[in-house]
């Protein structure tokens, strides 16, 4: 079974894990009967009425389960790893859902939390058949948190911080090394071509494949003949750092 797993709102201004290694370094502390099959970071709007701390991304792990073994375990172990490492003042969500159970309306939920602010009380509606949780500060992460789910599910957004041995790869590869662990090479010139094989990818010192269709794909620009880059860089740490006001913290508890 595959289990799409979101997290939101882990940090602070202060904190030096954001939410996406959070999620990384619970993908690779998972038990036997569970494999991180990829982590998938979401950007969501960055906008006045929207209160967040930096980036305001959430992320959804993207986990294959053995048929012997329990979500409820999955669950608990991620409440576990929320709770000794959020930083205080935080206000983290849970999402958990099998894949077969994320219908249109939290796809739909999701496309809207990328241009919306959204509530807590349409998460909740939209979450009724899925597992839900806030879990502390006021809770505002559960928006991101199956926003990461549903758009996970649409499979048209988001780029992947963790797939395979995506960062162990070297700067300068071929195509086929990329394909070789499930990567696709798409080229997004003007005028594309079809990167090769045996084609070679230079500067590839910071790639976060697109998902795209469900799957990890590259986006590349052609330098020369047979040769390609990635059409994406880091970018650098966003300067302002400062945490938007957040509403008193009225709930502590879970909200399922």
């Amino acid at each position: 079974m595959r289990i799409f797993l979101g997290f939101d709102d882990t940090d602070d201004h202060d904190s030096a894990m954001g939410t996406g290694r959070l999620v990384r370094e619970f993908g690779c502390q998972l038990p036997e009967g569970y494999t991180l099959a990829g982590i998938v970071r979401h950007q969501l709007p960055r906008l006045e009425e929207i209160p967040f701390t930096s980036n305001n991304s959430s992320a959804c792990a993207i986990i294959d389960m053995d048929d012997d073994c329990s979500p409820d375990m999955l669950r608990d172990l991620a409440v576990k790893h929320l709770e000794a490492h959020c930083a205080p003042g935080s206000d983290p969500g849970l999402c958990l859902a099998a894949e077969a159970d994320v219908v249109p309306a939290m796809v739909e939920f999701g496309q809207k939390a990328t241009g919306h602010r959204l509530t807590q009380k349409e998460a909740m509606e939209t979450a009724r058949s899925i597992q839900l949780y806030g879990l502390g500060g006021t809770n505002d992460g559960i928006i991101g948190a199956l926003a990461a789910v549903g758009l996970t599910r649409l499979g048209w957004c988001g780029r992947f911080i963790e797939f395979g041995r995506l960062r162990d790869l070297p700067a300068d590869m071929h195509v086929h090394d990329l394909n070789d662990i499930g990567v696709s090479v798409v080229s997004v010139d003007r005028d594309p071509l079809v990167p090769l094989p045996g084609d070679v990818v230079t500067n590839a010192v910071w790639i976060r494949p697109s998902l795209w269709d469900g799957k990890p794909v590259l986006q590349v620009r052609n330098v020369e003949h047979g040769v390609w880059a990635p059409a994406h860089s880091k970018r650098g740490k966003h300067k302002d750092k400062a945490r938007r006001d957040k509403p008193a913290s009225t709930l502590s508890g879970r909200t399922q």
